[in-house]
């Protein structure tokens, strides 16, 4: 039987977040940051619980519906009482756990916690949180978490002239900059993702799946038992065409021999992500795919020689791209190096932040700085060819370069 590992995070850890955080924002007011809620799955059953990376951030806490309140000489949770039905179905909160956890010693139950945040509300009329998503976000086709919204109308209730500061981006470039015990909890994610996808790609294992899912339930399989939580994200196993769909998660398909297989996945421990991508082949791979597969390896080559603290991602993309339009010269997928011709077989960025998130809260208007987490993930995506392409490793900014903190893919098709 596996046995839990002792957690890498103290409650001095946040502790100190959140003395980092009132020394970042000058406020009149109260920080106040929600937990998220539960999710509605179906009847009254809800989705597995997923908590606000800020909230977590700040308490280490993983219950629902919890307020923080905060100000620089007092702190406290604000938790919802619970009748003996849900307690009986969902465990009892226990206040010592609850301190022991995240350092703060006073917790009040929602009556008392309300009457106090009032009382620190009102002399000055002023509040300092993280802003809360429209109700429907556009661009991801998302339904946010309500719970912002949520406490802003209790905010707004308890002092309805209130004036609200933003403290998104506070918080945003706090979380950027990675300490020791992140930095540990990442690796050890990366590790897990690692070995599991070594185990379950070798050559003889690849040539018995028949279908994704058998590969996905392997990957399954092997971060939990090696310790990690889950998947930080829906995995991505997509064979030959399938993998020209960047987020293919159906993983459901049957798998044909000569086909190349995109790999993208990621273990989590204690809510920090690992995100790797590895593309592998169901028996012997073409000449052709070889190629792309080598091509692809080459511009990650040129992509971490870049990755250095003062870098902008804006130029460093631009640079990844005009790379990338020389590879694609070279596979004949191309006769000039455009904006629009690069795009239509790469059509993503090389990297994002990486942390509590998969693709975790970053301010991209600031040069990389030195405890940073990116991903660098170049691809080519040939849908014609029915050959999809990714090579992606999780790397930290240091102070004189950076530090795959993956072990980086060797430039052949295995």
């Amino acid at each position: 039987m596996h046995t839990a590992a002792p957690s890498h995070f103290s409650a001095e850890f946040f502790s100190a977040n959140r003395q980092r955080l009132l020394a970042t924002v000058t406020a009149d007011g109260p920080l106040v940051v929600t937990a998220n809620g539960l999710l509605q799955r179906g009847g009254d059953s809800s989705y597995s619980f997923c908590q606000d990376a800020n909230f977590w951030y700040l308490t280490g806490i993983d219950e629902p519906d919890i307020t923080l309140v905060l100000t620089p000489s007092r702190e406290f949770l604000i938790v919802p009482p619970r009748d003996a039905s849900r307690t009986a179905f969902d465990g009892a909160l226990d206040d010592a756990t609850l301190t022991a956890r995240s350092g703060v010693a006073t917790i009040l139950e929602t009556a008392a916690g309300w009457e106090e945040l009032t009382q620190l509300l009102q002399p000055v009329n002023t509040v300092a949180t993280v802003a809360a998503a429209p109700d429907y976000i556009e661009r991801y086709g998302l339904y946010p978490n309500p719970a912002r919204a949520r406490l802003r109308k209790q905010l707004n209730r308890a002092c309805p002239e209130l004036k609200v500061t933003d403290i998104t981006m506070a918080i945003v470039r706090l979380r950027m900059i990675k300490q020791k015990p992140e930095l540990a909890a990442l690796q050890a994610a990366i590790d897990i993702t690692l070995a599991t996808i070594k185990s379950t790609t070798t050559a003889a294992k690849m040539g018995r799946y028949s279908h994704e899912y058998q590969l996905e339930a392997e990957i399954s399989r092997g971060f939990r038992a090696r310790g990690a939580n889950g998947h930080s994200f829906e995995p991505i196993v997509a064979g030959g065409a399938r993998a020209c769909t960047l987020h293919n998660v159906a993983n459901n398909s049957r798998l044909q021999t000569g086909e190349l297989v995109v790999v993208d996945v990621g273990a989590e421990v204690e809510h920090y992500a690992a995100d790797i991508t590895r593309t592998v082949a169901v028996g012997a791979p073409s000449a052709r795919a070889r190629a792309v597969h080598a091509a692809v390896a080459d511009v990650q080559r040129f992509a971490l020689s870049l990755l250095k603290p003062g870098v902008l991602l804006a130029d460093y993309e631009q640079q990844i791209e005009d790379y990338m339009g020389t590879k694609l010269q070279q596979l004949g997928l191309i006769t000039e190096i455009t904006h629009d011709n690069v795009r239509h077989y790469y059509p993503h960025a090389a990297s994002h932040f990486l942390g509590l998130n998969v693709h975790d809260a970053g301010d991209y208007d600031l040069p990389l700085q030195p405890g940073m987490v990116v991903t660098c993930e170049p691809g080519i995506y040939i849908a014609d060819e029915a050959i999809g392409v990714r090579i992606e490793d999780d790397v930290l900014i240091t102070k004189t370069g950076n530090k795959v903190l993956s072990k980086r893919l060797q430039p052949e098709l295995a």
